[in-house]
């Protein structure tokens, strides 16, 4: 039995972990939980599994779960909360599935105390890379990816060495405004971009796709977690979402990770491995009912977001920083209805192009910058 420690466990990640959990009670324990505000959907997560910690992001939470709580978990608030649950001694597995940039002190806690740890928080790799790569290899901890297309490549990799690779081709569902031009998205609605054609996923992250920012941000995972310079990650559109990531050897073969769309299957393979165990409720990849895949070339014209991220990344420091964190602030302003769509990617560029950047920033400086960047996205609503 493993106690897992699940961050995040409101969002669309979060739930489907639970599920997961539920399903293999006889090797996973949910030890504890950490969400933000939302105590309706964590409610009955608490009844049913009955964790020994719960962490909550503000007091008010706290007092409204002490009130309508009939177990009785210890509550913890905020930050630290979170560092304690990722540290504790009787857990095994950290599992972070927090949205935005938060979820790296837990992160970066959890390896220093030598966890398993499954992680859907891009984000943190985005943010500070050179120091979760410096702490993982420091006290001998892997970082297993949720995500499916890494969770993809990870599977390709297995038994492979990284010197024999040729590149990496990460597939690209293109979203929900796949097939409108940019003339067309001038128009668009908040229900419309919500609607992602293949994924059951959050609000944040459903937007990322249709920017195409969620690949782009996918694009500097993929770098430090497989540790390939740019040259060697490539993006391509797949709508079908069947083929999660590809691997290109250098006797030119191509090892691909197929299977239909469904988050479990990343999130139990990384909670399980190096083992697999049964998907239950799971739909099987019937290729003959499919019929035909088809791939397009990217094109970065179309997809301004992703080229913004490729630039960011090669240029490094505390560019990516800057990315994620006008990207996540400009999100929530289209998402609170106060900006159009396209004027996500004009936040995000008119940010990056104010920076100065900064050479390998420590943690403190990382998060310095997140703040400036995160008041200055806010202030461009006054122009």
């Amino acid at each position: 039995m493993e106690n897992v420690t699940l961050l995040g466990a409101t969002g669309s990640v979060g739930i489907q972990t639970v599920d997961v959990i539920r399903q293999h009670r006889h090797r996973f324990s949910l030890f504890a939980i950490a969400f933000g505000n939302n105590v309706e959907k964590a409610l009955p997560i608490i009844q049913e599994f009955q964790p020994k910690f719960v962490v909550v992001s503000s007091k008010e939470s706290k007092q409204d779960l002490e009130l309508r709580l009939t177990v009785k978990p210890k509550i913890l608030v905020g930050q630290a909360g979170m560092e304690e649950v990722s540290t504790h001694p009787d857990v095994d597995i950290v599992v972070n599935a927090v949205l935005g940039s938060i979820g790296l002190v837990p992160t970066l806690s959890a390896i220093r105390a030598r966890k398993k740890i499954a992680f859907a928080n891009k984000e943190t790799l985005v943010t500070a890379g050179h120091l979760v790569n410096k702490e993982a290899e420091k006290y001998g901890v892997e970082l297993l990816p949720i995500d499916s297309e890494h969770a993809a490549i990870h599977q390709c990799l297995k038994g492979e060495s990284l010197k024999e690779v040729n590149r990496i081709i990460i597939t690209a569902s293109g979203g929900s405004f796949r097939d409108k031009t940019r003339e067309e998205l001038q128009h668009v609605t908040l229900e419309q971009a919500l609607k992602h054609p293949n994924w059951s996923m959050g609000a944040k992250i459903t937007i990322d796709s249709a920017t195409m920012m969620n690949k782009g941000l996918e694009v500097i995972e993929a770098h430090w977690l497989f540790k390939l310079p740019y040259e060697q990650l490539d993006v391509v559109l797949h709508k079908e979402s069947v083929i999660h990531s590809m691997v290109e050897f250098n006797d030119l073969s191509v090892m691909a990770q197929l299977g239909t769309p469904d988050m479990r299957g990343p999130i139990q393979y990384a909670l399980s491995y190096p083992h697999r165990l049964e998907l239950q409720n799971a739909k099987r990849l019937d290729l003959v009912e499919i019929g035909k895949l088809h791939f397009e070339k990217m094109n970065f014209e179309r997809f301004p977001c992703l080229k913004m991220a490729y630039d960011a990344g090669r240029a490094g420091g505390s560019m990516p920083t800057v990315l994620n964190a006008a990207n996540e602030e400009a999100v929530q302003l289209f998402l609170n209805g106060q900006i159009s769509f396209l004027k996500i990617e004009d936040f995000i560029q008119k940010a990056l192009d104010e920076h100065t950047i900064i050479n390998d920033p420590d943690l403190t400086t990382i998060v310095e910058v997140d703040q400036q960047t995160r008041k200055q996205v806010k202030s461009y609503l006054s122009f």
